[in-house]
């Protein structure tokens, strides 16, 4: 006899018979195939009729079976929509319907699926842009490569599209969901996801502009480029304040626990912190004032996030110290993201620094350079580039600590081996260590850094593509955008 729900195994003799009764009873009690009314109780008929009878002794009549335990009946839809205890006990609904096996439960219409489908789908669009961008950037290149991530580069955008139409028709049809969204952790700290696909995306159009359009034609994207990223800034500044504040004051209840602190805490702050990624590639198409004030703000954009970061990174090891290893280990690779993209993001800003200075008029050098007339203007230049590479050698290397530190994580074994969206935490994160890995092999010109961020760039595109195949069967097996499997089932 199983011991638990979770023990139960359709190979059994009973298994298809009490199949059918589960619909059976999910028709009886909702007057449709498709939702489940209690799934507690239809999980301990199918366990009642798989356990073995007991035989009767001669001469006597075999007692009645007992009468079913009645409970309160509760549809997929009001499980859906709230998680309040049920009238007879204290587990949550949600909780109950999490133990059923997914193949045990029937099928839902696609509306109904919608409901479970969240921000966190934009880690698909977030990491494809990544994909993108290492591919235009990676040193040891074949003809053709440029076309590909071009091609990826389409399909991101197309993706985006059809996600940003789900969330919509969501929010239509589930009109309560909006306000949940932004403040039920488990959902909202994959919002800033939203931003970081949108900051890759425009990364993706400055790159892939420059390789294939005219240098006139790739000149006239200059003053979007302007708009968008001034534009980026200020929203995504003023939504890190918001989303902190949401989650700050969140009911008791939703409030998130330092016992179970991962660094998906960081992203809130993660798309304004990538504005200095944004400002090191736009600026190279800006006249040198308006670069100059581009590089300005991405630089205390970029300070303001890795040092919040940083904030979090101690909360992060002391529970890791005190509490151990996650269940979940690939959100862990998320703690890469900051030192990574900072190191990137300074080496990109300060090798646009000396033509900024050749371009400004003589008295702003002499303001730059802190009221100094004799300042010779190459000197500051090195000046600042030097300064940027050491700090972003600093920052590498607490970059590849924590890459190191999750990959070990990882191989000592997944205790969650379902498929969760927080799997493509193994790509984004790592694209900004691969582009730090770039640009540190050339402004070091060392050879060995340049193959190694090759080599990362060929394991990216293979969990790229292993990840989005796993995404798509757990969608087909009810792993992902089904109740109790989401991140908005907390």
């Amino acid at each position: 006899m199983p011991t638990s729900v979770q023990d139960y195994q359709p190979a059994m003799t009973s298994g298809t018979t009490a199949l059918a009764d589960l619909g059976l009873i999910t028709s009886r009690l909702t007057g449709r195939q498709g939702s489940i009314s209690d799934p507690e109780s239809a999980m301990s008929t199918i366990t009642d009729q798989c356990a073995p009878i007991p035989p009767t002794p001669r001469g006597r009549t075999p007692p009645p079976p007992p009468p079913p335990r009645r409970r309160a009946s509760v549809s997929v839809n009001a499980v859906a929509h709230n998680d309040s205890f049920d009238e007879t006990g204290a587990e949550p609904r949600l909780a109950v319907l999490q133990r059923i096996p997914t193949y045990l439960q029937p099928p839902l219409p696609w509306r109904e699926r919608l409901l479970h489908f969240t921000f966190a789908w934009y880690t698909v669009t977030m990491s494809t842009s990544g994909i993108a961008m290492v591919t235009a950037l990676t040193p040891h290149r074949f003809t053709g490569l440029s076309t590909i991530g071009l091609i990826i580069f389409l399909l991101d955008l197309l993706a985006f599209l059809f996600i940003t139409v789900m969330i919509i028709l969501r929010f239509v049809l589930y009109q309560h969901t909006f306000r949940r969204a932004f403040t039920r952790p488990g959902e909202a700290l994959f919002i800033p996801t939203l931003w970081l696909s949108l900051c890759a995306m425009l990364l993706n159009l400055d790159e892939y502009g420059r390789i294939f359009l005219s240098t006139s034609a790739y000149m006239r994207l200059a003053p979007f480029m302007r708009v968008a990223f001034w534009t980026y800034l200020a929203v995504t500044f003023l939504f890190s304040v918001l989303q902190y504040h949401l989650l700050f004051t969140v009911k008791e209840e939703r409030r998130l626990s330092i016992n179970a602190m991962t660094p998906a805490w960081i992203l809130p702050i993660f798309p304004v912190m990538l504005a200095g990624s944004l400002a090191g590639t736009l600026a190279r198409s800006q006249p040198a004032v308006e670069a100059l004030e581009m590089i300005s703000a991405g630089l205390a954009a970029q300070g303001l996030g890795i040092l919040v970061s940083m904030f979090y990174y101690s909360t992060y090891l002391s529970r890791l110290m005190a509490f151990g290893l996650p269940v979940q280990r690939p959100g862990m690779f998320i703690a890469v993201g900051p030192p990574s993209f900072t190191c990137s993001a300074l080496v990109a800003m300060a090798g646009e620094v000396p033509r900024i200075l050749v371009g400004l008029p003589a008295i702003e050098v002499i303001t730059f350079s802190g009221g100094n007339p004799g300042v010779n203007i190459q000197t500051l230049g090195a000046g600042i580039r030097l300064l940027a590479m050491t700090t972003a050698v600093f920052l590498w290397g607490l970059s590849f600590w924590f890459f190191a530190n999750a990959t070990a994580a990882v191989v000592a074994g997944m205790p969650d081996r379902k498929f969760h969206l927080s799997w493509w935490s193994f790509v984004f994160p790592n694209v900004g260590f691969t582009l730090a890995c770039i640009r540190m092999g050339r402004v070091l010109e060392s050879e060995g850094i340049l193959w190694f961020s090759t080599v990362m760039t060929v394991l990216l595109v293979a969990a790229w593509g292993f990840i989005g195949f796993r995404c798509a069967v757990a969608v087909y097996k009810r792993e992902i955008v089904w109740p109790g499997h989401d991140e908005d089932s907390l």
